[in-house]
């Protein structure tokens, strides 16, 4: 729901911002809408002609994948095995 409203505000704002200031001001939005709990496929369905959008979009979630894979690596790292021999 909220995606769709965004994709209004930014299609009548986004004249009014310069171009080589436009993938920054995405990434904002898409920064807001995922922090506030919008679905990445919802973003996804209401930008579907924007490639701005859809550019920090695909750069926030590769971002995101990225810190989540190196969380599991680090949970990984700090287990030890020699723990569960004294129980």
């Amino acid at each position: 729901m909220h995606s769709n409203i965004a994709s209004e505000i930014w299609g009548e704002l986004k004249r009014f911002v310069n171009t080589v200031d436009r993938d920054e001001a995405a990434d904002t939005l898409v920064s807001v809408l995922i922090d506030n709990d919008e679905d990445p496929e919802d973003i996804k369905l209401a930008f579907k002609g924007d490639s701005d959008i859809k550019r920090a979009l695909t750069a926030y979630m590769d971002q995101g994948h990225d810190e989540s894979a190196e969380d599991e690596d680090y949970e990984d790292a700090d287990y030890d095995d020699s723990d569960d021999e004294n129980y």
